[in-house]
């Protein structure tokens, strides 16, 4: 066979097999969503294999999530109720950031997961801000979130997002979760295996077989053989097995705008056993960066992420454990690098790249798993049907990606650069202009005359939409001059109706809704209503 026919045998290989190479939750869960998909798509269905070495411990963190989790798990056959109670789930309702702006005890501010009420029909972020200049300081005046949504109320009050009635994964506030990422990954690894035919080889990769125009053939296992297929995942988290070490793909460090290099993260019980459960994530800023707080049913994850260009790690360990308390002795803390960056591409020949070796960012708003998921849900949705069309979806899938990426990286700076913050130069460092992205210097020069709207982000691949920019913007202090634009004030009467409608329904939802603990309880104990 010649050159060029043989080609175009390649070229024209079906794809029936795909190998996921890597374990943990971005293996599981890029393996389940090829295989729930193709399993219900296609009579012949697709093979899909996980590898997973027996010797490579999880990172073990990652336990936010944004709403899109509901469809992930909609999508893999996953009753809500085994969820919550297999994975130590809770519900999330956005993120508190206390302490980000000015250090100060009563500094904080709500990202709810609510839309702002009537966000399609009005910008009630010009109302607020006309309206916060006109009342007296103090009890008359209420925050961004708390204005225009419904949720900040119910969870400083630690409400739960519906009622045990309320059918799986339906909501009267939106919501996501928090969970233990460890028993995640084992729970989908029995789901994946059991339900959907994946097939798991737990097995150490020693080398990477290649083929004549480039494309892994096969990976070589310990004990298995080469196991071959016509699309490999590269789910080996930090070390990048394939798409690094073996495409050298070029990582692209995001190092000099986010100063994030190190976490402590710990694991710290509850006081008792029905202690309240947070319905949000709290995030506190710190001298050199911040600590997240996450409430699962039987522990909480702590974690102080700083920057070691500001903080010792002695400082660091007495700032995490001045937050835990007296509790942190006895307690493993353990230390965890962060790279901030990406890899310069994703897909490369037949190799994809998800979750840790694609890239990693800090965790402010629970990024990691959300990429993982939109990465698993675009390679299930447009896999390849042969060779010849891989490289038409690898380059959008690149496109994607990056755009996303970088999306990701101006919205977790846009945080930093609104902080008043001084007590350290961590804070005033990341005010430096050359810090900043000039995409983001971009928006934030527009929006010195109005709120974010959707047309400022005119892709179909936004991660935070414009209102979760307004959330930030406006919950650290920023104000937009309306000056210029007075005709975007000239419908007082609706928007007092919208500002009305959210007391009402900020009413209806604390005298309606049980508490995180109790409504999680009555899962466990019963499951949710299937009337």
């Amino acid at each position: 066979m010649n050159k060029s026919s043989n080609q175009q045998t390649q070229n024209n290989t079906l794809t029936k097999t795909v190998v996921v190479v890597g374990g943990g939750i971005a293996g599981w869960l890029t393996a389940g969503r090829l295989a729930a998909h193709h399993k219900a798509k296609s009579n012949t269905g697709l093979n899909v294999v996980l590898v997973e070495s027996p010797n490579i411990p999880a990172i073990g963190v990652g336990e936010g999530t944004w709403p899109t989790m509901r469809s992930t798990l909609i999508a893999l056959g996953i009753s809500e109720t085994d969820f919550i109670r297999e994975c130590d789930a809770s519900f999330k309702q956005g993120a508190k950031f206390a302490k980000w702006v000015d250090g100060k005890a009563d500094d904080f501010y709500y990202h709810p997961l609510v839309l702002p009420q009537g966000f399609s029909k009005i910008d009630l972020a010009a109302y607020w801000l006309n309206k916060q200049g006109k009342e007296k300081s103090g009890s008359d005046k209420k925050s961004f979130s708390d204005e225009v949504c419904f949720q900040e109320a119910v969870c400083e009050q630690g409400l739960a997002p519906k009622t045990i009635r309320t059918a799986e994964f339906g909501d009267i506030a939106n919501y996501a979760y928090h969970l233990d990422s460890g028993k995640f990954a084992v729970f989908l690894q029995k789901h994946c295996t059991e339900k959907l035919g994946v097939k798991h080889v737990l097995d150490d990769v020693t080398s990477v077989n290649s083929i004549a125009n480039g494309d892994i053939g096969s990976v070589a296992t310990k004990h298995n053989g080469n196991i071959a297929g016509e699309l490999f995942v590269d789910c080996t988290g930090f070390s990048s097995l394939l798409l690094g070490k073996h495409y050298q793909v070029p990582f692209k460090s995001c190092a000099d705008v986010l100063f994030i290099d190190t976490a402590l993260a710990v694991q710290v019980p509850y006081e008792h056993e029905n202690s309240p459960i947070a319905s949000h994530t709290i995030s506190t800023g710190q001298e050199a960066g911040w600590i997240w707080d996450i409430g699962l049913q039987h522990r909480r994850g702590v974690g102080y992420v700083y920057s070691s260009k500001h903080s010792s790690e002695e400082q660091a360990r007495a700032v995490l454990a001045s937050y835990v308390g007296d509790k942190i002795n006895g307690l493993t803390v353990r230390k965890i690098p962060i790279v901030s960056g990406h890899r310069e591409k994703f897909w490369q020949n037949n190799c994809v790249a998800v979750g840790l070796s694609a890239g990693f960012l800090e965790p402010l708003e629970a990024s990691a798993l959300v990429l993982v998921e939109l990465s698993a849900q675009m390679i299930s949705e447009q896999l390849p049907a042969t060779r010849e069309v891989m490289d038409i979806v690898a380059k959008r899938f690149n496109e994607t990606f990056l755009y996303r990426w970088q999306k990701i990286i101006d919205f977790l700076k846009l945080h930093y650069i609104l902080s008043k913050r001084t007590d350290n130069t961590f804070w005033t460092d990341n005010r430096d202009p050359s810090t900043i992205p000039q995409s983001l210097k971009d928006l934030m020069q527009l929006w010195q005359y109005r709120a974010p709207a959707d047309h400022d982000f005119t892709s179909n691949n936004e991660v935070f939409p414009a209102a979760s920019y307004q959330y930030v913007l406006y919950g650290m202090g920023f104000k937009s001059d309306y000056q210029h634009a007075p005709h975007l004030l000239d419908n007082w009467h609706f928007a007092e109706q919208q500002f009305a409608k959210n007391k009402k329904m900020i009413e209806q939802a604390v005298s309606a809704l049980p508490t995180n603990r109790e409504l999680l309880d009555k899962i466990r104990q019963y499951g949710f209503s299937t009337i």
